[in-house]
């Protein structure tokens, strides 16, 4: 089985060398969105004492033309942190912090989606938007093979794997363990997780979040992700279709609601809301993935419970429709829908912006996004 060369590390050597005392300075961890629209890059710096806001953490700068966002010739970007969390890695009084991109005109960043998506959200903020995201992941060994398959061969097909245990049905809950509970240190807003129907593939949930704090606790969640899977020597991909065939692709699926839709008597503001969502498909669906809906079209085929890219259809528990009302939501009569369209690799920040453009501000065009 393929992994990393520094998986061989002593972790043991190396907590010796973390557990030395660091006196009052801090180590906070920089982390930001590249240029891809999907990684992540990240740096360190000392701060004499510990930041009890983000507000205490300064503004830093990066070479962008590393990270596909500037020319050499005018490489600075600006990371302004927007969001702290506790560092799990490091422990306390440690920090990673989350920030925006802005370009050397101070600009946002053209893969900063949180910009508008904080605009959109102040619009919004007296509906009190709630978001919920399940976010898939498929776990691969270095040569990018899914971590346990056999090698030149397949495991037995899905069916036992969803929700599993037992070793030969559950493979690298090591690392979904480590993960749930360093985002429990983080203060990362996770509330649940379950092995996933393909072989390796799993799920966590994060949420409910309100507003802008969604994409910031979903984004700091993969980052641990990845970084608890530097340690174990292997990758997590968000991929939305990583192996061809009859087996799932892995999506980030949205649960959604507002005030109204949360009251007695909710149901009826839900199927407004879908009303609305039926009308800008085309639109939801290029805002959905990070490559305007070409990744999407490799995992929304109508199979493997998934919808077809190409249609809108809802439905009352039903796992193949592009929106799901879930079966105790329509017996309640309010509560919140689940939309099934946004892949693994989406942007949060985009999604929910879209789901609040569409049910709340009431947009109603249904072009793709430029």
């Amino acid at each position: 089985m393929s992994m990393s060369p520094s998986s061989a590390f002593n972790k043991q050597l190396k907590g010796q060398y973390l557990a030395l005392p660091q006196g009052d300075r801090v180590q906070v961890m920089y982390v930001w969105i590249d240029g891809t629209g999907v990684g992540l890059r990240c740096k360190t710096r000392t701060l004499e004492t510990e930041p009890r806001t983000v507000a205490d953490v300064p503004e830093w700068n990066y070479d962008g033309s590393s990270t596909l966002q500037a020319e050499g010739f005018n490489s600075d970007m600006y990371i302004i942190p927007v969001a702290m969390f506790r560092d799990p890695f490091r422990l306390d009084p440690n920090k990673i912090v989350l920030c925006e991109v802005f370009d050397y005109n101070r600009e946002p960043d053209a893969k900063n989606q949180r910009s508008s998506c904080k605009k959109v959200m102040e619009l919004a903020k007296d509906s009190h938007p709630w978001f919920g995201l399940e976010q898939e992941f498929v776990l691969l060994s270095m040569n990018e093979r899914p971590f346990g398959w056999p090698e030149g061969g397949f495991p037995a097909p899905q069916g036992p794997y969803y929700c599993s245990v037992g070793a030969n049905n559950a493979y690298g809950r090591d690392i979904i363990e480590a993960h749930y509970r360093a985002c429990l240190y983080a203060g990362v807003n996770i509330s649940g997780s379950n092995g996933e129907v393909m072989p390796s593939q799993w799920e966590y949930q994060v949420g409910p979040c309100e507003g802008i704090e969604m994409g910031d606790h979903l984004w700091i969640s993969r980052f641990i992700l990845h970084r608890i899977c530097e340690d174990f020597g292997v990758i997590a991909t968000f991929d939305p279709k990583p192996v061809g065939g009859n087996w799932n692709g892995s999506g980030c699926h949205a649960n959604y609601s507002t005030a109204l839709m949360r009251k007695e008597g909710g149901m009826k503001h839900i199927d407004e809301a879908i009303e609305k969502l039926s009308k800008r498909h085309k639109y939801h669906i290029s805002v959905y993935d990070p490559n305007g809906g070409k990744d999407n079209m490799r995992r929304l085929t109508g199979l493997h419970e998934t919808s077809s890219i190409h249609d809108f259809r809802q439905g009352m528990s039903d796992r193949g429709a592009s929106i799901r009302i879930p079966r105790h939501v329509a017996h309640d009569g309010h509560g919140y829908f689940e939309d099934r369209r946004p892949s693994a690799n989406c942007d949060p920040y985009s999604v929910t912006e879209a789901l609040v453009r569409t049910t709340v501000l009431n947009e109603v065009d249904d072009g793709a996004k430029a």
